[in-house]
């Protein structure tokens, strides 16, 4: 057995879970339906607590207006922010399941410093998460674009990334704004220039297909509310957008897309794929080492703008379109987009195992020999803690009530040739969703548990009778 550190890949994928097309989907299904989990999981909220219709959602609360748009509400239609326990579950729920949360929140730039702190401080929890405050900062759809100016909503940005900067130090801030235009300029480039310098990520969201009109037209041929974008025009936009936040701030940070995808709506439902996946494999094969994350907008959507399509029937119910088998086998499981994984020195029990996040991890390596692929599979671990184990190309996740994982999914779709040296590999993410203040004075950043005993395997090359 040796220790295993788990790194960053040269771009993360990051998954949307929920918004105003959607609602939230647990992470259990969706480590099932894909394989492997992300680096990050993008939830979205709202918080306009001074509004009269607060808290509640509000498409509910004016269900019975005349609206025509998705953004014609007093505020923004995504799940208020602080009510039912959410997005606090949810957040718990991501990071349990090995993925950094990543919450976009639109809220009041007219909120207090000490409002501002409080929503600061109730972050503190939950790890190395990052936040995208008033994204699409440059439209005009949005709350705080339609109730304050760029200038305006350009320094709340700055006043609440200083207020995350001393509160809760373990998240990291995403300004979401917009790109080059044709004069070599950001858009409302003079609004937004201490953002950019305050923020520690930058995005652009990005859709080579979109049906902006979506659910109040149809897009059809000839007419609708759609557009279409070729992706070479969209990297080479990334690109001078990159080179142009430099210029103007003299700093180098990262930048990503914080949604991404195309939509079915406009290519149809089995060319959706085809541009998603060229587009990430643009980044890929140029090696760009500035261009750190595609969140995929998003898992289920009530329109085609996901790996599934919600069962009009039933919310609960997801329909699997084309687009999840190419993202999970041509853009999730490429090495390119996958965590790095550095083996070092022999290790024993007890172990310790220390959780810093989706891209700094320590964990085990444990070689397992195979006669062959197996009838059974199982991995059995006594101790109530929570674990992510990854065999032969595919992660489980074992809950900290959970004994026993069947892992024999591993080999369903990767039987093994013949004999064949395997590596179980083990990470401890917080059992709870949350680090604890146990008092180290890196609680903020990681979460650590020892593990006492080697897992119990359970290999069978034998059943125990066939059925003839």
């Amino acid at each position: 057995m040796k220790k295993l550190h788990m790194g960053p890949a040269h771009c993360a994928l990051i998954l949307g879970d929920g918004s105003e097309r959607a609602e939230y989907v647990c992470q259990d299904y969706i480590l099932h339906k894909l394989g492997r989990p992300h680096r990050a999981v993008n939830i979205m909220y709202t918080y306009y607590p001074h509004d009269a219709e607060w808290p509640a959602r509000i498409s509910e609360a004016w269900k019975d207006r005349n609206v025509s748009f998705a953004w014609d509400y007093p505020y923004d239609d995504y799940p208020p922010y602080g009510q039912k326990g959410q997005p606090f579950e949810q957040m718990k729920d991501i990071r349990r399941h090995g993925q950094d949360v990543l919450l976009t929140l639109t809220l009041d730039c007219g909120l207090s410093d000490e409002e501002l702190r409080e929503l600061a401080r109730q972050l503190r929890p939950y790890g190395r998460m990052m936040i995208r405050i008033n994204h699409e900062c440059c439209g005009t759809w949005f709350q705080h674009n339609k109730r304050y100016t760029y200038e305006q909503v350009g320094a709340f940005f700055v006043r609440f990334a200083g207020i995350i900067r001393e509160e809760a130090p373990n998240v990291r801030t995403i300004l979401c704004a917009g790109g080059v235009g044709e004069d070599g300029r950001l858009e409302h480039e003079d609004a937004f220039r201490d953002s950019y310098a305050a923020a520690d990520l930058w995005s652009w969201d990005c859709y080579p297909a979109l049906h902006y009109g979506w659910p109040y037209d149809i897009a059809e041929a000839g007419g609708g509310s759609y557009k279409a974008n070729a992706i070479g025009g969209l990297t080479e936009c990334f690109e001078q957008t990159h080179r142009r936040a430099e210029e103007i701030t003299g700093l180098h940070r990262p930048m990503m897309t914080a949604e991404f995808n195309t939509d079915g709506d406009v290519t149809g439902p089995r060319m959706q794929g085809d541009s998603v996946v060229r587009f990430a494999h643009h980044w890929r094969d140029t090696r760009s080492d500035w261009f750190k994350a595609i969140s995929l907008y998003q898992f289920r959507d009530r329109g085609r703008l996901g790996l599934e399509c919600e069962d009009p029937n039933n919310a609960s119910v997801g329909v699997e379109q084309p687009m999840l088998a190419e993202y999970r086998d041509r853009v999730l499981h490429d090495p390119w987009f996958m965590p790095e994984m550095t083996e070092g020195e022999e290790t024993a029990f007890p172990a310790e195992l220390r959780w810093g996040g989706a891209e700094d991890a320590d964990g085990l390596a444990i070689p397992l020999a195979f006669e062959g692929t197996p009838e059974f599979c199982e991995m059995t671990v006594e101790e109530p803690v929570g674990l992510m184990a990854e065999l032969n190309g595919r992660w489980f996740y074992k809950a900290p009530g959970t004994k026993t994982v069947d892992m024999m999914s591993a080999f369903f779709g990767r039987p093994l040739d013949g004999p064949t040296v395997l590596t179980l590999r083990l990470f401890a993410p917080p059992a709870d969703g949350v680090n604890p203040d146990d008092g180290r004075e890196d609680w903020l950043m990681n979460y650590r548990v020892t593990l006492h005993g080697a897992p119990k395997m359970r290999i069978r090359y034998e059943v125990p009778g066939v059925v003839r």
